[in-house]
């Protein structure tokens, strides 16, 4: 591998990761009652921090 190619893959992930997280966060502010409608598991509040975050998950 490149140099140029391990940066591109990190900054693919790092890019995959943001948008996860902006999605999630979308999705916690939306009410409750909207969020088990959509199927939405648990919400953030009720996590401990970390717990589920992109560093390491896939």
């Amino acid at each position: 591998m490149t140099i140029l190619s391990t940066i591109g893959r990190i900054a693919t992930e790092l890019g995959a990761a943001r948008s996860r997280y902006l999605t999630e966060r979308a999705i916690n502010s939306l009410p409750a009652e909207v969020q088990k409608d959509i199927g939405w598991p648990v919400s953030s509040k009720m996590v401990a921090p970390g717990v589920g975050s992109w560093a390491g998950a896939k």
